[in-house]
């Protein structure tokens, strides 16, 4: 194995890739890897499946581990002792610290360690997303394999440190994890798909709906282990549920001039003239073409919505002095570059958010939708606080099957959206 090797060199120059689990990332790497050309992949044509992990771990020269963080520590005790003298060892997991732990626990000194992290979903073109790449333990050829190896991703390769990869992901999106998964809880508690009922089906809503659907149709475990296990995670979700809640007591008591006082605070620490940000542009034509299927004469025209939403992740960023802009370019996920953007087309532009602090103090229509999404966020973060995957595993997998049956179109629909909006950045 020569460790400069590419697709294109001889098989026996190559090196032997190894992935333990077979989840949808695991099979999305194995998939592109040996498309490329790689031949020794282990775990497509040429793709061998081995009985078990020790199988892998005994012949690889590059092994990563696929599993859900929650799991790692279980999975490397059995199969980390097994690895192969001089191998190089990473972890596609959402939160490092468990991997990086169970890594430095169980396996062999004279084995490397350079993990990474794709941060998109399986669905996603990794053509041009962020890659991770984290040097933990081993020299520079090392790091080389590991960049080969990956190269065919075309991914834009980010160099971080286990812990700057937790505090990364914790700011850029455990947070919008837990909107979009209170969102989803919220408007099924309502028992309805508000678009059908001729409401989200403008502008900013549906960037709401796609993102709320496309989440749920992703597996809960996705979304668990970052929240639960990255100690910076669970406080960014708490302070969120507790901006959500204090902007509503502020909307229900009619306090339209604490609620702008507030949020126009918020503004200024991410929105100020101070901060000199290309803006990601965002038109509601652009945001139109994506909308769910609705009847135009269901279309309520109810008026502006309070993006209660919004408000409180733009208010739980300045809450805790957090640059969401500093890790844009250098880590988001599509998802989160969407959702900033979104943030952005609101808060920007005084109109568009004094008429939503108006709506939310003055407009009922939401209010009850709101009063869900509270109680939501809540309930979210109350979960995350217990550290309890089996109570987090319910309250997704309850609202997934409310909202099944549109996940199709939800999907294609939400793929075309962010590649639309993304590529106009």
């Amino acid at each position: 194995m020569h460790y400069n090797a590419t697709p294109d060199s001889p098989v026996q120059d190559q090196p032997v890739i190894g992935i333990i689990g077979m989840g949808e990332m695991g099979k999305m790497y194995a998939r592109i890897l040996s498309s490329a050309g790689w031949a020794n992949t282990t775990g497509t044509p040429g793709i061998n499946v081995l009985r078990d992990g020790h199988g892998v771990s005994r012949t690889a020269d590059w092994i990563m581990y696929a599993v859900e963080a929650q799991f790692m520590d279980k999975v490397v005790a059995e199969y980390g002792p097994s690895t192969k003298v001089g191998a190089v060892v990473g972890g596609q997991t959402s939160v490092k610290t468990p991997e990086r732990d169970a890594f430095e626990k169980y396996l062999p000194e004279d084995v490397h360690i350079v993990s990474c992290h794709s941060l998109h979903g399986p669905t996603v073109s990794p053509e041009g997303q962020p890659l991770i790449i984290i040097r933990h333990r081993g020299p520079d050829w090392a790091q080389q394999l590991v960049e080969n190896i990956l190269g065919p991703f075309k991914s834009h390769l980010v160099y971080l440190s286990y812990e700057e990869h937790d505090l990364v992901t914790a700011n850029t999106q455990a947070v919008t994890h837990a909107a979009f998964l209170s969102m989803g809880t919220a408007w099924h508690c309502s028992e309805s798909y508000p678009w059908e009922q001729g409401l989200y089906v403008r502008g900013i809503e549906i960037v709401k709906v796609n993102i709320m659907l496309r989440i749920y149709s992703n597996q809960w475990h996705v979304y668990a282990g970052l929240a639960i296990l990255n100690p910076a995670a669970r406080d960014m979700i708490k302070q969120y549920s507790t901006s959500t809640t204090e902007l509503f007591k502020l909307m229900i008591a009619g306090n339209q001039s604490g609620l702008r006082e507030r949020v126009y605070k918020a503004r200024e620490a991410l929105f100020g003239p101070h901060r000199r940000v290309t803006p990601i542009l965002l038109s509601e034509g652009v945001l139109d073409k994506f909308g769910m299927p609705h009847k135009e004469e269901e279309y309520q025209g109810s008026g502006n919505n309070s993006h209660l939403s919004l408000l409180a992740m733009v208010d739980c960023w300045a809450t805790l002095d957090i640059d969401p802009f500093a890790h844009l370019s250098l880590a988001a996920t599509p998802l989160f570059r969407l959702w900033i953007g979104v943030a952005e087309y609101l808060f920007r532009s005084e109109e568009r958010l004094d008429a939503a602090i108006h709506a939310a103090v003055h407009n009922v229509t939401h209010r009850s939708d709101d009063l869900e999404f509270v109680v939501a966020a809540r309930g979210w973060s109350q979960c995350v606080t217990f550290k309890s995957f089996e109570l987090y595993k319910d309250r997704f997998q309850h609202t997934r099957a409310f909202f099944e049956p549109r996940f199709g179109e939800a999907t294609a629909l939400g793929s075309k959206m962010i590649k639309t909006i993304l590529q106009g950045e």
